[in-house]
């Protein structure tokens, strides 16, 4: 199976598809490929769904005016929700650096008019979703 444009060295399009592949069967085990950011991969897709409570509540209060539950695709979700993940648990990784490889994922899964408001939902969220320390 021939990999378009890297997609799979891009360790966050694993995420978004694991993620994808946890939602249609929840009971289902997530397998994680030999990968030099598998650890990354691992943690961004557990994490994600181990605290989809706390990343649904944030995004329930922050964003019930820009999200439709019916209307925004699953994609664009599990994007959001996996970028939510890393704003709030992953403090080494710069904002505009989570916001950029979300764009990039985006590229693969969907049309390029739903990349602004990825972005603009990533940004929005990015404020209240990392916490300073200090």
């Amino acid at each position: 199976m021939k990999q378009h444009n890297g997609a799979l060295s891009n360790p966050r399009v694993i995420v978004i598809q694991k993620l994808y592949g946890h939602h249609l069967n929840k009971d289902s085990e997530i397998f994680f490929p030999k990968h030099r950011y598998k650890k990354f991969i691992r943690d961004v897709v557990n994490g994600t769904i181990e605290r989809k409570e706390l990343i649904q509540d944030l995004m329930d209060k922050e964003l019930s005016e820009d999200i439709n539950e019916n209307k925004t695709e699953l994609m664009i979700k599990l994007m959001i929700m996996a970028g939510i993940y890393e704003f709030m648990f992953m403090h080494k990784t710069p904002i505009n650096v989570v916001i950029s490889e979300y764009l990039k994922v985006a590229d693969f899964f969907v049309q390029k008019s739903q990349k602004s408001f990825l972005n603009a939902i990533l940004e929005k969220i990015s404020k209240v979703s990392r916490v300073k320390k200090g």
